[in-house]
C-alpha cells in the first residue's frame, strides 16, 4: 500500500509588538503554512484581544520570554526602532529567524551587529521594505532593465508631508526610542525603491541637513487634537532631512524627507530618474494606485511622455513576509542576511552625521 507523504510541519512564528504586529498577525494567518504561537506586547487588554482573534496560545508581556521559546522558529518584530537591535541579538541567538520592521536599526553600528550575528548563527535576517513591491515600481525596474534610459547621471528621490507626524509626544518623536524623526521613518521605504530601480549602486558619500522648527512648535501631527494639545518644545527629531548623495557609478541624487511643511505636497512620495536617453518619474500622491508613472523620451526627433496603465493593489506587507517565509523554506539563506537594510541604514546614519558635524561624510565601502 502506497505511502501518502507527510505535509513538512508549519513555521511556527511569534510576533512582538501590537501595533504593526497586527498586520504581521494578519498575513501569517493567511499563510497556511505558517501557525503563530506566541505574541508579546506591554498592553493587556490588545494583547487579549489579538490573541484571541488569532488562536495564539502563548501571550506574553516580555518580548524576552518569547525569543527564547522553544517552539517558536522565527520572532517578527514590530516594536519601536530602538528595540530592534536587542530583540534580534536575542532572537538569533536563540536560534530564530527574524523579521524585522524597517529601519534595521537605529545606527551603523547596530545594524553591523545584526547582520554579523545573522551570518554566525545561520539564520535568515529580513528587514519590511514593501514599498518596492508596488507594481508601479516593479513595472519601472523592469522597464528600466528591459528598455532602459540610458545612464542615469542624476535622480530626485522625496517623500514630503503636510502635516504628518505620527504623534507628537509618541516614541516616534523621542530620540532615544525612534533615533531619529522624519528622515529614519520615512526615509528608508524611499532610499529602498530609488536603489532598487537604479540596480543597487552603492551610496559613497552624504552631505545633508536637518531641520526640526515646526515639530518644536508643535505643528504637523496628522492628529489635529493632538496637535493643538501638545507641549511646544517636546519634540527631539528632525521633521526635515534634505541631502545630496555621491553613487559609486558616478551619478547623485538629491533626496528629502519631511513629516511637516508649509507647502503644497499633502503626502506624497516621487522618485524621478534622469537618463541620457530618457527620463522617468514616479509620483505617488497619497498613496494613489493609478496614473503614477510617466517616461520621457525623444521618438522620431520629436520628446513624447508614455503613460504606462499600472494599477497598485495593494497589500505589499503581506508579499514581504511571504518572502521571509519562502527563503526560510527554500533552505538557501545567504542572501538573506540584512545586508540590503544594512547599507540603507548606513546612509541615513550618514546623513545624521553629515548634518550634526555641519560636512559631507563618506560612507565606509
Amino acid at each position: 500500500m502506497a505511502t501518502i507523504p507527510s505535509s513538512p510541519a508549519p513555521l511556527r512564528v511569534g510576533v512582538i509588538g501590537l501595533g504593526m504586529g497586527a498586520v504581521h498577525l494578519e498575513a501569517y494567518a493567511a499563510m497556511p503554512d505558517v501557525e503563530v504561537v506566541a505574541l508579546a506586547g506591554k498592553e493587556e487588554a490588545r494583547l487579549a484581544e489579538l490573541g484571541a482573534q488569532y488562536g495564539v496560545r502563548h501571550l506574553l508581556a516580555d518580548w524576552a520570554d518569547l525569543v527564547t521559546l522553544p517552539d517558536v522558529d522565527a520572532v517578527s518584530i514590530a516594536t519601536p526602532n530602538a528595540l530592534h537591535h536587542p530583540i534580534t541579538m536575542a532572537a538569533l541567538a536563540a536560534g530564530k529567524h527574524v523579521f524585522c520592521e524597517k529601519p534595521i536599526a537605529i545606527d551603523t553600528a547596530q545594524a553591523k551587529e545584526m547582520v554579523q550575528a545573522a551570518r554566525d548563527n545561520d539564520r535568515v535576517l529580513e528587514v519590511a521594505f514593501n514599498h518596492r513591491r508596488r507594481a508601479d515600481v516593479q513595472y519601472a525596474r523592469t522597464y528600466l532593465t528591459s528598455v532602459g534610459i540610458g545612464r542615469v547621471y542624476h535622480s530626485r528621490a522625496s517623500w514630503r508631508r503636510r502635516a504628518g507626524i505620527p504623534g507628537l509626544g509618541s516614541w516616534f518623536t523621542n530620540k532615544a526610542m525612534a533615533g531619529g524623526g522624519a528622515l529614519i521613518d520615512l526615509g528608508p521605504h524611499v532610499l529602498d525603491s530609488l536603489l532598487f530601480l537604479l540596480g543597487e549602486p552603492r551610496v559613497v558619500s552624504v552631505s545633508a541637513v536637518t531641520h526640526g522648527a515646526l515639530g518644536r512648535a508643535g505643528y504637523g501631527s496628522w492628529d489635529r487634537a493632538d496637535q493643538m494639545t501638545s507641549a511646544k518644545g517636546a519634540f527631539e527629531v528632525d521633521d526635515l532631512a534634505s541631502a545630496l548623495f555621491r553613487l559609486d557609478d558616478g551619478s547623485s541624487v538629491a533626496f528629502e524627507i519631511s513629516w511637516a511643511g508649509h507647502g503644497v505636497d499633502t503626502d506624497d512620495i516621487s522618485i524621478e530618474l534622469l537618463g541620457i536617453e530618457g527620463g522617468l518619474r514616479l509620483f505617488i500622491p497619497q498613496y494613489s494606485s493609478d496614473d503614477t508613472l510617466r517616461i520621457y523620451r525623444d521618438e522620431a526627433g520629436a520628446p513624447v511622455t508614455i503613460t504606462p496603465e499600472v494599477h497598485v493593489v495593494g497589500g505589499e506587507h503581506p508579499l514581504v513576509i511571504r518572502e521571509f517565509v519562502d527563503a526560510i523554506a527554500s533552505g538557501d539563506w545567504d542572501a538573506h542576511r540584512g545586508d540590503f537594510a544594512l547599507h540603507r541604514t548606513a546612509v541615513l546614519d550618514a546623513c545624521y552625521r553629515s548634518a550634526a558635524e555641519g560636512r559631507e561624510i563618506r560612507l565606509e565601502p
